[in-house]
């Protein structure tokens, strides 16, 4: 008895001891949590300053971000759980089938992420209360539990609001809404350096934070993710359970998890007297969320929204009339980060039971995704399916039944090489959601776009069976070694992908001349399509070591070159023909600033400078009406709201440029901005509301009661659909194409088919939404609508992209459009 009064006794002084000697973060950073913004490295030094002073705590870099910040974790558990980490880690993918071998696991693994919008900053001070709190005075829950603390998921985007914010507030702070410090400028503090919304890039891995992240959550598998966010001013506290719809691939398990969550939280916030709603706005639909992404994986995936945003700063007056402080935000976190890890802890046993039940597949109906094309797509889905470990194979020489896309029904396809993904793996149900034919709705009002189908946004043709389909594990697409020919009259290559266009960029980027067919030709006896690159010796005869430059950057790409002994065509034009022309190297001018959408920018500012790698100047709106525009070849205006921005004067510059010879790219919402004016050549179709029997109708919708308004609305809305287009192939922008293409529709707008220009993809009498939810009067409203199109102004051209082909850089079969755009339409000046 002595002996265990000792022990405890002893357990008692080294934990106050340890309480003491350990610096609080107020202690440590000299202010108290909620009264400054923390720079980025004030963070990261009080996490490593823990972990060198606790054996409660380690803590790591898991990469960096493009502006060279650190991207950190920290583990935090009991000293005996530390040192044996690899087996509570390994043992949590051996009960889920990821590591072979038996397990029973009888840990806890919850994941903690904060600040994944840079602006919503109040969770990254959170996240350090939180450590000390779980060192000090919650040291119970950690001897079944391990703690992930992701202290700041968006580094760039954080201290490019934190640094903003110290240096424009006043001192106290003003909390009148009025004060210019709850007035971000733009692109504000939410997207990454690259102007992405981390929070829609999980199931996309485009941004190199995500990357690097997924790396660790992969080798973690954890039970429960909870990704911190803020929301605005008036809003008090959301968190789980989420609200309708669900994907149907959510089990009871998880909702009921959530919600034992979401009754913990509310328990401490009916304690301090502090409001909070659930069930309501965040649902679980879309695959890239932080609370969608873990679910899908077999966790319990949950977003937890605090009042504040961008606009709260150190503390603002709400429309309620009190002020909402910063203080009281990190509270509010620090509150349900606890809680979400002391309701893990006294359910390890259920955690795990379930954990491992939701990897069992047998119950999916489609047993293996078979997909075919052409082999550089087929890679590029292999490189997102790598991202996320997810097992393919591959299969020769068949022929797969079952629900045909092409079809939107059940059809066959033969092949003689093909990709296989197969539900029969650990991951099986994250396969189901990304190759997702239709998601299933109960209702369409959701917080994002409802239909995102890889075999659509990768451009393949695929069957989904429901019987398993026998695939080897190797590819077989070539490896080519091109060889050098001097005497040859030049090299010719096909053009079919986004791997041929980064080709193209590198020779035009080391000064290489190439020319394209606008018709088909058969030189030596071999066929070549539209759009094939022909790179002559007649054109770069002054250049040095053209030969093997031309090699090296061809093998570089993994492109396969002909050598044309000659440049006599065994039928259709010849090198010289005027069919086959010079490629001019772009000057490409890239708009941004208020008017612009900061996250349309990013992407495509993302897509030229990190995919295509070619150069392109971008210019503010605030002097882009006192720039030379003859200095430019081709301007881009990225989806944005530009009405008010294009006065008179400005465009009737832009419209002198564009006669003159200069090409306008305008993407999405920039669309708008020209329809209806004078000499741009595009209208809006009328609306399908406008068409309907007035007096019936008026009167309808005046009797429509208040609490049904937001359902009967939803007939006017697309909320992110995919609608099949008919494609003009042998226009010069859809080169590479076929005359399908299934087109992302972010919304309702509907476009006139161009009179004097060239539609060349379009939505027809009839249009087919094949996946995802369109109301039926948005739907009726596409009829005869462009999607992509070209208007010829004097000698010059204006090119439409009603339907953005670069959103969030995911639907990778759209982007050769772009690379059309940019270097193939109206291609009749060349700049010497």
């Amino acid at each position: 008895m002595i002996k265990k009064i000792t022990l405890t006794l002893t357990l008692l002084f080294t934990f106050v001891l340890t309480a003491q000697s350990l610096k609080s973060p107020a202690e440590f950073l000299g202010y108290e949590i909620g009264t400054q913004f923390s720079r980025h490295a004030d963070v990261v030094r009080y996490f490593e300053y823990v972990a060198q002073n606790s054996d409660w705590v380690t803590y790591q870099e898991y990469g960096k971000t493009n502006e060279r910040r650190p991207l950190t974790y920290a583990v935090v558990t009991t000293p005996e759980n530390l040192a044996n980490l690899e087996t509570i880690r390994t043992n949590q993918l051996k009960n889920v089938g990821i590591v072979s071998g038996d397990s029973t696991p009888d840990k806890a693994i919850v994941w903690l992420s904060y600040n994944v919008h840079g602006n919503e900053a109040s969770s990254t001070e959170a996240s350090m209360a939180t450590l000390y709190e779980l060192i000090t005075t919650k040291k119970d829950w950690l001897k079944n539990t391990v703690v992930i603390i992701d202290p700041c998921v968006n580094p760039d985007g954080r201290d490019r609001y934190a640094n903003w914010y110290n240096q424009v507030k006043a001192t106290p702070h003003d909390k009148s809404q009025d004060a210019a410090e709850h007035h971000e400028p733009w692109p504000g503090g939410r997207p990454n350096h690259y102007l992405f919304d981390l929070n829609r890039d999980w199931a996309w891995a485009t941004q190199i934070e995500t990357q690097q992240r997924l790396k660790v959550y992969n080798k973690w598998m954890p039970h429960v993710h909870v990704d911190f966010h803020e929301q605005g001013i008036n809003e008090p506290y959301y968190f789980a359970p989420a609200a309708e719809p669900f994907h149907e691939i959510i089990t009871d398990w998880q909702s009921e998890f959530q919600n034992a969550i979401g009754k913990n939280n509310a328990k401490y916030f009916d304690e301090k007297g502090w409001l909070f709603f659930t069930k309501e706005r965040f649902d679980l639909l879309y695959p890239s969320y932080g609370d969608t992404y873990p679910m899908y994986m077999g966790a319990i995936g949950m977003t937890f929204e605090q009042a504040g945003h961008g606009r709260a700063g150190l503390g603002i007056n709400t429309d309620e009339g009190f002020e909402l402080t910063l203080v009281d935000r990190v509270a509010h976190h620090k509150t349900t980060g606890l809680s979400t890890v002391e309701v893990a802890s006294k359910n390890i046993d259920r955690l795990n039971t379930e954990y491992k039940k939701y990897f069992q597949n047998s119950d999916l109906k489609y047993k293996s995704y078979v997909l075919k094309g052409n082999p550089d797509k087929l890679a590029a889905l292999a490189e997102l399916l790598d991202k996320h470990e997810i097992k393919y194979g591959y299969a020769d020489n068949g022929k797969a039944s079952g629900f045909s896309y092409a079809k939107n029904d059940s059809g066959s396809m033969e092949y003689e090489h093909a990709m296989v993904v197969s539900t029969d793996q650990p991951k099986g149900k994250m396969v189901k959601v990304l190759f997702e034919p239709n998601a299933k709705l109960n209702t369409p009002i959701t917080y994002d776009i409802t239909a995102w189908s890889l075999p659509e946004a990768y451009g393949l043709e695929t069957v989904a069976t429901t019987s398993l389909v026998t695939a080897n594990a190797t590819n077989q697409t070539p490896v080519y070694n091109n060889v050098a020919d001097s005497n040859s009259a030049g090299y010719i290559t096909k053009w079919d992908s986004m791997k041929d266009a980064e080709f193209l960029a590198d020779l035009l980027n080391n000064d290489i001349k190439v020319r394209f067919t606008e018709k088909p030709f058969k030189n030596a006896g071999v066929d070549y399509g539209r759009g094939s690159l022909i790179i002559t010796k007649s054109d770069n005869r002054k250049l040095e070591g053209f030969d093997n430059t031309v090699i090296q950057i061809a093998n570089k790409h993994n492109r396969k070159l002909a050598t044309a002994a000659s440049s006599f065509a065994t039928s259709g034009p010849d090198f010289g023909s005027p069919d086959i022309k010079l490629i001019n190297k772009q000057r490409v001018a890239l708009l941004k600033g208020d008017q612009v959408s900061s996250l349309s920018y990013g992407a495509t500012w993302f897509f030229f400078e990190q995919q295509l790698k070619y150069p392109v100047t971008s210019i503010n709106t605030d002097y882009f009406d006192r720039i030379n525009l003859d200095d430019y070849d081709v301007i881009i205006m990225p989806s944005g709201y530009y009405n008010g921005y294009l006065n008179n004067k400005l465009s009737d510059k832009i419209k002198s440029w564009v006669q003159s010879g200069g090409k306008l790219i305008a993407i999405g919402n920039a669309v708008s901005a020209f329809a209806g004016k004078d000499g741009f050549g595009l209208s809006k179709n009328e609306d399908a509301s406008a068409k309907k029997d007035k007096d019936s109708t008026n009167v309808e919708e005046k009797l429509i009661p208040y609490a049904s308004r937001e359902e009967e609305s939803v007939k006017d809305f697309i909320t992110g659909s995919i609608f099949k287009t008919k494609v003009d192939s042998t226009n010069p922008m859809a080169f590479g194409y076929e005359d399908t293409y299934y087109s992302l529709k972010l919304g309702d707008d509907s476009f006139s088919l161009i009179d004097n220009g060239y539609n060349v993809a379009y939505i027809g009498e009839t249009p087919e939404n094949v996946s995802g939810f369109a109301g039926a009067d948005a739907k009726a409203g596409l009829k005869n609508s462009l999607v992509f199109g070209e208007a010829r102004l004097g000698s010059g051209s204006i090119i439409y992209m009603v339907d953005d082909p670069l959103f969030r850089s995911f639907w990778q079969n759209g982007k050769l459009f772009v690379v059309n755009s940019v270097f193939f339409v109206n291609n009749n000046k060349f700049r010497l």
